[in-house]
């Protein structure tokens, strides 16, 4: 009986430890390196939570339109740690963002690389992607 029982809690750990694994997607499942992106445009708001932020902004299009981008960057504790914050970070602002679109959704983009109005630049890509950082 005892046996039994600490079979059932040791499956139920392992299950819950590969959970996270499976939740995650990797880079080239979602994105195209060969789709890269230049987003020039306004912030409606960024989103500071974790696994991953999200920034969504407005990018006007030659023909006068607004189409609205949502981007996956890294998580808070990462951006952070390369030296962007919250207060770095208005609504409205202008922005430009370089990454890579989406497979599937033509306004979804992984961003690499966040450059303010101020000029300061600051690489926001998750682990995974393309250079890994290199491409800051």
């Amino acid at each position: 009986m005892k046996t039994g029982i600490v079979l059932a809690l040791l499956a139920a750990a392992a299950l819950f430890a590969v959970q996270p694994v499976l939740a995650h997607h990797p880079f080239a499942a979602e994105y195209d390196v060969n789709k890269p992106v230049t987003l020039t445009g306004t912030l409606s708001r960024m989103e500071w939570v974790n696994p991953h932020g999200w920034i969504y902004m407005d990018v006007k299009q030659p023909d006068g339109t607004v189409k609205k981008w949502t981007v996956e960057v890294a998580g808070p504790g990462s951006i952070s740690r390369r030296g962007l914050k919250k207060t770095d970070t208005v609504d409205g602002m202008s922005l430009v963002i370089k990454g890579y679109q989406s497979r599937r959704d033509p306004t979804l983009a992984n961003g690499r690389t966040l450059v303010l109005a101020d000029g300061r630049s600051f690489y926001v890509g998750a682990v995974g992607g393309p250079n890994d950082g290199a491409d800051r």
